[in-house]
């Protein structure tokens, strides 16, 4: 057990020491390659926390738009956490994951509350506020205060599996803790954040995950063994995650010539607290959804059949299909007492319609 102990730790030594002669290659070609990004320019924690939590699940040309909206009517710590969910979460309308949107205004109320309004500047104190794992803490800390801390996502995940040829699965907390570790023994004092920052921009838009690396343009492809072995795309080692649970929706689009209707869902669960069109299980026939309609008190002027579409989440698949019910009056009709009835304009600006209902919008 002992002699096993020594060998693992002879082996990490050795991962080290592998990983630090990267350190000064990519800290140089980072910054002469870094992509001009709204988020790169004055660096300061809310900016770099707003973009962190954004960008996770999202692509970086999809983020810039949304940031820059968001920081126009958020700009501070304190307009973030005094900012109705509502509001929140229209800013944060086709994003997805939504409870991102909420833990970002509960961190804000934290720091406020606990910190006086001024983020906190060490790695253990920002990992205390809500939402924030080891991964955001590490990027503020090493980015904005320049502490010697790791910020390890999927890219760096990527890059540094493929440099050590490790084949330790990345689903395990214990292989992110192992890199952490061994990262941090190797970040330079000198320049944390460009060394964090180059592993990320390194594995999103050089060493790629899908198709064919880009090791012709790498800085560091020399230190690297996958490169060297040519099996880059064996690397990182992930487990099959279980297969989605498919779910078959029938969403229902009742509208006069001034309104539509929609309803505020659940508080919890999926989509929690965000707005929808009504919808039930399954897919209905155009006679179902008559009798659907007419159960509801509304009287169908006409009843259009609307494109199929589908949406996919971590754990589960929409395949929807949709109608839209044409009625005189909708407001006097409707008999279900949770409906909202939103003219276009109203809808477009105030209600948070998830992107799982962009087809039928």
């Amino acid at each position: 057990m002992k002699c096993d102990r020594k060998k693992k730790y002879e082996a990490e030594t050795l991962e080290c020491e592998r990983l630090r002669e990267t350190v000064e290659p990519l800290v140089e070609w980072f910054r002469e390659n870094q992509r001009d990004l709204p988020w790169r320019k004055h660096v300061n924690a809310y900016r770099v926390w707003i973009s962190e939590i954004m960008l996770q699940q999202t692509r970086v040309e999809a983020v810039k738009s949304y940031y820059t909206r968001f920081l126009e009517e958020l700009p501070d710590i304190k307009a973030l956490a005094e900012v109705p969910e509502d509001r929140l979460l229209k800013l944060w309308e086709g994003l997805g994951y939504y409870n991102r949107a909420r833990n970002l205004k509960a961190a804000a109320q934290q720091v406020m509350e606990e910190y006086n309004g001024v983020f906190p500047d060490t790695f253990e104190e920002i990992k205390k506020l809500k939402g924030i794992g080891s991964y955001t803490a590490g990027a503020i800390s090493s980015f904005v205060y320049h502490q010697q801390k790791p910020a390890v996502d999927g890219n760096v995940f990527r890059v540094v599996t493929r440099i050590l040829e490790d084949s330790d699965d990345i689903m395990k907390a214990s292989t992110r803790t192992k890199i952490e570790r061994m990262l941090e023994q190797v970040i330079p004092a000198e320049a944390p954040g460009d060394f964090n920052q180059g592993l990320i921009e390194l594995g999103a838009i050089v060493c790629l995950p899908n198709g064919e690396p880009r090791c012709e343009s790498c800085p560091i492809r020399g230190f690297c063994l996958a490169c060297q072995d040519e099996c880059q795309m064996d690397y990182p080692v992930k487990k099959k995650a279980k297969e989605r649970r498919i779910e078959k929706r029938t969403i229902l689009r009742f509208c006069d010539n001034e309104e539509i209707a929609i309803r505020k869902r659940p508080g919890k669960g999926l989509l929690a607290g965000l707005y929808e069109f009504p919808n039930v299980e399954g897919h209905l026939t155009q006679k179902e959804v008559i009798e659907y309609a007419k159960e509801s008190g509304l009287t169908p002027v006409r009843v259009k059949k609307l494109p199929k579409a589908k949406h996919i989440f971590s754990h589960v698949e929409w395949h929807m299909t949709g109608y839209e019910i044409l009625v005189d009056e909708l407001e006097k009709e409707f008999q279900n007492s949770e409906i909202i009835f939103a003219g276009k304009k109203d809808l477009e600006k105030n209600y948070a319609i998830p992107s799982a209902f962009s087809a039928y919008l």
